[in-house]
């Protein structure tokens, strides 16, 4: 008998590493229906799920939110949304860096910005067949090696992306969303609103808004070395640690306060902002609390 809940990581094979941090394969049981809050992330979460259904919800816009999906893509989102499901819900979560996953899909992210979509609505039905093949292998290794075998064949026959554009989104990713628009743009010998434009249609968000979520993401891990266990987005699956190419701007570990009342200013300057209130903000826009309450909704789950 399968246990009642269980997550299990692999690492994909190393010519997908560039592309794809590590596969999460879970089962999860929920008797009272589960509601999570999920943060905003510039990343794209792919669920390949074949239990019990759930529901994406994004409160600032029904239409952009899907009910009653096992599988699902979710593109770069910008703002929080929630999850409920009810009963047993098993399935393989993958968290892709945004230019892999618009190799891997097909199609520009502006088409998935701020959007939850049920993988039988993508074209070409690969996504629901592989689904499908998923569900009917023997096991977790079994089924990261059909991962492995099938995103691999997809990205060798998907072309590379704009140099430049993967350029761009490289430079922004090891400046840890410090990097300045402006010069950035300079760098590449275009245009802001070039930029800015081809950003909305391949990332799906506009390099600002790139930046901050950049910076975001690394406060929101930093709340794991203060006891809150704490992954991206996991829309609707246990967690996992941000996808390849998007956080890589220094260990959490080394912030200051682990154990100890948090000094939030110091943890503010440490990712980038300019001051703790600044922090606070980004908290409430792409978490939907600040990170105090987080920190006190953990202590009381305990």
């Amino acid at each position: 008998m399968a246990p009642a809940d269980e997550m299990v990581a692999g690492r994909p094979d190393v010519r997908l590493r560039p592309f794809v941090d590590r596969y999460v394969g879970y089962r999860e049981r929920a008797d009272l229906p589960l509601v999570r809050r999920e943060s905003a992330g510039i990343f794209v979460v792919l669920i390949l799920g074949w239990g019990a259904p759930l529901d994406v919800t994004d409160p600032r816009s029904a239409e952009r939110g899907v009910t009653q999906v096992d599988s699902f893509v979710a593109g770069t989102f910008d703002g929080w949304c929630t999850t409920r499901t009810l009963g047993v819900g098993e399935g393989v979560e993958l968290l892709l860096a945004p230019l892999a996953a618009r190799r891997l899909l097909g199609l520009p992210l502006s088409e998935l910005t701020n959007r939850a979509v049920g993988v039988g609505q993508l074209p070409g039905g690969w996504l629901a067949r592989l689904r499908d093949r998923l569900a009917e292998a023997p096991g977790w290794a079994e089924r990261f090696v059909l991962l492995d075998r099938v995103l691999g064949a997809r990205l060798a026959a998907s072309p590379p992306v704009d140099a430049r554009l993967d350029w761009a989104w490289q430079w922004l990713v090891a400046s840890g969303g410090r990097g300045r628009v402006g010069e950035l743009a300079d760098e590449l010998g275009w245009s802001r609103r070039h930029l800015a434009s081809r950003f909305r249609q391949e990332v799906g968000l506009p390099p600002k808004t790139a930046a901050r979520l950049l910076r975001f993401q690394q406060a929101y891990s930093a709340l794991s070395d203060f006891g809150l266990n704490v992954g991206p987005s996991a829309m609707g699956g246990p967690g996992c640690g941000p996808p390849a190419g998007v956080e890589q701007a220094g260990p959490a570990a080394a912030l200051p306060g682990a154990g100890r009342l948090v000094d939030w200013a110091a943890v503010a300057v440490r990712c980038g902002y300019y001051d703790q209130s600044h922090l606070i903000r980004d908290f409430r826009e792409f978490a939907g609390a600040t990170p105090t309450a987080l920190l006190a909704s953990r202590t009381a789950a305990c």
